[in-house]
């Protein structure tokens, strides 16, 4: 057991169960990548019903994504890697997080072991709220069906929570997934909830950003299974030690300089210090455009200083812009 961030208790699998308590626990389990949403609908739930019965609140979580373990070449790209995860998760009403180590064995649990043995029998679970399209046990063989029928026979409280819908419709990890990957930011921010995050460390590059006049900060991406959005150029925040800056993010290939990597790279505004081995954070805003190839360099560099400007005023003003989405390039 370990306390996780923002005081959210974190308890890895292989423990007995949660601390020794006569109040009513209140469980919901699933794999809650991206934290969005319709999941924070589920969490609120469950926080309100455990403080109305003085009860104790569990999501149980697994690590890692189980399609890993059950189908390895199906598994999607995370919206959240462990840490980012915890990290949202600490801003919600959970008493308690379960990460259950998802295995080869407990793959091959049915879902009535695994609610008797999990839920039941090691977190004493008294009621399950948990997302209407919720599938479990071997082969997602478990519904809310089965759960209705496991419920009825052991006692527990069962509640179903439906779907949250936008303007795009219902929200899920896929939906938001796809809107990433098609270019689609504000529809990803919408069902998130919050911009999406890409963490990384500071590597070095080929210097060709600071011989231009915008000098970037090229990222190694923490988690190789990380979603790495749509490739174009952002508004992003960026979080260091230092605290907060704006800044301008290229994602994806540099056709104006032939046989050049594809990178993450962000020019920070306003900032100018060494950088190399640190850990820092990138919050997408918006999406100004698509990667293009230009003729000349200094058409490029004319193109960033547009970009760098119009990210300035986009995000020195709190909100996405509506201009043109014309135009930066490396």
């Amino acid at each position: 057991m370990s306390d996780g961030p923002g005081g959210t208790t974190v308890f890895r699998s292989g423990v007995s169960g949660l601390p020794s308590d006569d109040r009513p626990v209140i469980v919901t389990v699933g794999t809650f990548d991206g934290v969005h949403l319709g999941h924070w609908k589920v969490l609120r739930e469950i926080g309100a019903r455990a403080t109305a019965c003085d009860g104790r609140s569990v999501l149980v979580t697994f690590d890692p994504h189980p399609l890993r373990i059950v189908r390895p070449e199906a598994a999607p790209p995370l919206l959240t890697t462990l840490d980012e995860k915890k990290a949202v998760l600490a801003e919600s009403p959970l008493d308690y997080v379960v990460f259950v180590a998802f295995t080869p064995e407990l793959r091959e649990y049915s879902p009535r072991r695994f609610v008797t043995e999990l839920l039941l029998d090691r977190l004493g679970m008294d009621e399950l709220v948990i997302g209407y399209d919720h599938g479990f046990g071997r082969g997602r063989s478990g519904d809310v069906n089965t759960l209705r029928a496991i419920a009825g026979e052991s006692g527990f409280r069962l509640d179903i929570v439906e779907a949250v819908n936008t303007d795009v419709g219902a929200i899920s990890s896929t939906t938001i997934r796809r809107a990433l990957l098609e270019g689609r930011l504000g529809d990803a921010t919408r069902g998130l909830g919050r911009p999406y995050r890409i963490t990384g460390v500071v590597t070095r590059g080929d210097g060709r950003g600071r011989q231009l006049g915008f000098p970037t900060a090229n990222l190694l991406v923490s988690d190789p299974d990380k979603l790495i959005p749509a490739a174009g150029i952002y508004a992003c925040g960026v979080t260091l030690d230092h605290g907060r800056f704006m800044g301008a993010l290229h994602i994806g290939p540099r056709p104006t300089f032939p046989g050049a990597a594809p990178t993450v790279e962000v020019h920070i505004l306003d900032f100018d210090r060494e950088l190399y081995g640190r850990r820092i954070h990138l919050d997408l805003i918006e999406m100004l455009r698509p990667v293009v190839a230009f003729d000349t360099v200094d058409a490029l560099r004319e193109q960033m200083e547009r970009d760098v400007d119009r990210t300035r005023r986009l995000l020195e003003a709190g909100q996405s812009g509506d201009e043109d989405r014309d135009t930066l390039s490396v």
